[in-house]
C-alpha cells in the first residue's frame, strides 16, 4: 500500500516465536498510528505449521512483503528469533532479504509500536531504527 503523498516507507517485521503474539502486536501498533495509513507491517510469528518457534522462511517472506525500497526494520521477540534474525541477515547477500535490512535491538512491544508510528510518519530507516531502540528508555513509574 503506498503512502498518500505517493511517497514508500520502511517495512516492519515482527518475529515472534508465537504467531498470536506477533498480530496482536502488529494491530496495536498499526491501530495507534492514527492515520489511517501505516506503513506495511508484516509479522512472521511461530513456525510455518503453526507451532511455537520461529522460521527464517516467514521471516524472508514477510520481509519481501514489506519491502517497498526504503528498507525493512526487523524486531524479534527473545531467543530463537533473534538468532534467526541475525542469521538471515548474516546471509543476507545469498537468501535475498530485501536491501537494507537492519535489526532494531529493541523490545518487542514497545518498539514495535515505535518503529510503526515512525515509518508510517515517514521516518527514514536510520529514524525507525533509532525510535525502535530508543524504547528502552521509555520509563513506565
Amino acid at each position: 500500500m503506498a503512502h498518500p503523498a505517493e511517497l514508500d516507507r520502511v517495512g516492519v517485521v515482527l518475529v515472534s516465536h508465537s504467531r498470536e503474539v506477533a498480530s496482536a502486536t502488529a494491530a496495536l501498533a498499526i491501530g495507534l498510528v492514527g492515520s489511517g495509513d501505516p506503513a506495511p507491517v508484516g509479522t512472521a510469528g511461530g513456525t510455518a505449521d503453526g507451532r511455537l518457534g520461529t522460521s527464517a522462511e516467514l521471516v524472508l517472506a514477510a520481509a519481501k512483503r514489506v519491502d517497498q525500497g526504503m528498507g525493512v526494520v526487523l524486531l524479534s521477540d527473545l531467543g530463537s528469533a533473534v538468532l534467526t534474525v541475525k542469521s538471515l541477515l548474516a546471509e543476507a547477500d545469498s537468501n535475498g532479504l530485501p536491501f537494507p535490512t537492519r535489526f532494531a535491538n529493541a523490545p518487542f512491544v514497545e518498539g514495535a509500536i515505535a518503529a510503526v508510528v515512525t515509518a508510517s510518519a515517514g521516518g527514514d530507516l536510520a529514524a525507525v531504527v533509532d525510535a525502535a531502540e530508543d524504547a528502552y528508555r521509555f520509563r513506565k513509574g
